[in-house]
């Protein structure tokens, strides 16, 4: 594949005029998220985000790296075996500069579609008082089995989002047990 110069000055051309603040795809870890952050607070911070609105879109950052590090399905085996997860997803921030867009993709099982769409589907129709209330129950509750952390990742979400998460399901065609998990919150 030849890319030129030209080729590459436009993707960044696009990536200004459509208010690109970051974006990812490729490896998440622990670590790589953490240098992310350092990069998101200072493109929030010189973007003139307001505190409440940075503190928000960071959080948001945080769970949905924090879904790719714990349950994507394609993962780089010897990370793994060396105690440190390493798995593959993309995720891109982006301002219309009233509100901010985020959206995040990675691979899960599909056997894992249904019970991932039983937490999500409740939370679209839900007030915000309800969302706040089923937040404040989760952490009184015991950690799921299946899970990662309390549970808290969608309730905090879609605590902070001002508009219902969006969702949506891609089974891939060259892998019947993979699909494409896509996530989309407003702030």
């Amino acid at each position: 594949m030849s890319v030129t110069l030209d080729q590459h000055s436009c993707f960044f051309e696009i990536a200004q005029q459509r208010n690109l603040i970051f974006y990812h795809k490729g490896y998440f870890s622990h670590s790589i998220v953490a240098a992310m952050s350092e990069v998101v607070k200072l493109q929030l911070e010189v973007a003139g985000v307001s505190t409440s609105g940075r503190r928000k879109i960071f959080s948001s950052f945080i769970e949905l790296s924090q879904n790719i590090v714990h349950y994507s399905s394609d993962s780089l085996p010897e990370a793994t075996a060396q105690g440190g997860a390493i798995r593959e997803g993309a995720m891109c921030i982006s301002s219309d500069g009233e509100r901010h867009l985020m959206v995040c993709i990675n691979p899960i099982a599909t056997h894992a579609v249904d019970d991932l769409r039983e937490k999500l589907e409740p939370l679209r129709n839900m007030s915000i008082e309800e969302i706040k209330q089923a937040y404040k129950t989760s952490l009184r509750a015991e950690t799921p089995t299946d899970s990662k952390g309390a549970g808290l990742g969608f309730l905090t979400m879609a605590r902070d989002a001002s508009a219902p998460l969006e969702f949506a399901f891609y089974p891939r065609e060259d892998d019947s047990g993979t699909t494409l998990f896509c996530l989309k919150t407003i702030i």
